[in-house]
């Protein structure tokens, strides 16, 4: 089966960030629906541990959650800029981080049946602090934590943001599976 297609698109909304409009496509199966899409230009999220294992969580004011929200330092990406280079942007405007080890987690897709946005997760180690002043409109605080303690949290229901699920269970697979390589070695 080939991809779908879209036959017709009537925009409803252009903001500074997102597009909507319903979408009439063609199904790989040649079935034709009509879809109200969200279209984003992607983001990128980063999960940064320290030497101590502890990972880098930003409490943040979220309006559309109703409350705070645990999250990795994350963002949209910019017009002309790669995924690598908005993690990048991100961890330093938000956590005052810059990074010289960076391993990637892969993408996440956050909501497929409504919205476009591919989300690009990355390993940051190797962390140097730096001063940092958060943009006009962002309540955010910053914490760290031990990542075993980041993973109960993702268990037990205290960290519900998706893309900081994802990282830290893939971060947390990466460390654990790098450990048994390790462990396995007679020379080390």
């Amino acid at each position: 089966m080939s991809e779908g297609k879209i036959l017709k698109r009537e925009q409803v909304f252009q903001g500074k960030v997102i597009d909507v409009a319903v979408e009439s496509v063609e199904l790989p199966d040649g079935t034709q629906v009509d879809l109200e899409m969200v279209r984003h230009p992607g983001g990128a999220a980063a999960v940064a541990l320290d030497d101590q294992d502890r990972v880098c969580l930003l409490r943040q004011f979220r309006h559309a959650s109703d409350g705070w929200l645990w999250e990795l330092p994350a963002g949209r990406i910019e017009p002309g800029e790669s995924p690598f280079g908005t993690a990048q942007r991100e961890l330093l405007e938000e956590a005052g981080l810059e990074v010289s080890e960076w391993s990637e987690l892969g993408i996440m897709h956050s909501s497929p049946g409504i919205f476009t946005e591919v989300i690009h997760l990355w390993l940051a180690r190797g962390l140097n602090g730096v001063p940092v002043e958060h943009e006009h409109g962002e309540l955010i605080e910053v914490h760290w934590m031990p990542l075993v303690q980041a993973l109960d949290w993702c268990n037990d229901g205290n960290i519900t943001d998706s893309k900081t699920l994802v990282g830290l269970y893939r971060a947390g697979a990466l460390i654990r599976n790098r450990l048994e390589i390790l462990s396995e070695d007679p020379g080390c």
